[in-house]
């Protein structure tokens, strides 16, 4: 039976140092979390690796969460926290953005219903060149269309996440928007066969 409680009483026990508490949080948000993860990455692997230790560095640095954003948002800020790491580790082995050195390996699934064949091959497809548009965006730009879009974040949380003025956050956002809509043969595979 899924937990009643809400996120702010789960994260008041989370932290008080209740671990239970903390994983039923975590839970309501791992399938999202992970969703970005292969949005940022483009590899699943690399993304369920992300999406593991964002959810122990939330655990670690718990004691520090202050509310001014909503859970969700905090998590994601971690896990773009994460993924900027790796790049600065991995930036030698490849230039992030230039050929296609991570591919999806497959999109997630909902878990909500379940899919005939063909509308779960359709699903995985439209994922697969959802994530190639947004993988020629700069790294800002995919970002910003990640945090609005997938985690409905607001502008002003997204400036700080990014640290810059809303006013660049929408700069940020009208341009990946404009260079998404370029797109056109992909974009027009997206909004077909519905």
């Amino acid at each position: 039976m899924d937990d009643q409680r809400t996120d702010s009483a789960l994260l008041n026990l989370a932290q008080a140092g209740d671990a239970d508490a903390f994983c039923i949080l975590a839970s309501r948000y791992d399938t999202r979390l992970f969703q970005q993860a292969v949005g940022l990455a483009r590899n699943s692997s690399l993304a369920s690796d992300l999406a593991s230790e964002t959810i122990v560095e939330a655990w670690r640095s718990l004691p520090r969460f202050n509310g001014s954003s909503r859970f969700s948002t905090w998590l994601f800020a971690i896990l773009l926290n994460r993924y900027r790491k790796h790049l600065s580790r991995n930036r030698s082995c490849f230039e992030f953005g230039k050929g296609h050195a991570h591919q999806v390996e497959h999109a997630p699934e909902s878990i909500d219903t379940q899919p005939n064949p063909l509308e779960l091959t359709i699903r995985q497809e439209k994922c697969h060149y959802l994530v190639e548009c947004l993988s020629q965006l700069p790294d800002v730009h995919r970002e910003v269309i990640l945090l609005r879009f997938f985690q409905e974040a607001s502008l002003g949380e997204i400036a700080a996440i990014q640290e810059c003025s809303e006013g660049t956050v929408k700069s940020r956002l009208h341009y990946a928007l404009e260079k998404l809509r370029g797109m056109k043969h992909i974009m027009n595979f997206l909004t077909t066969n519905d």
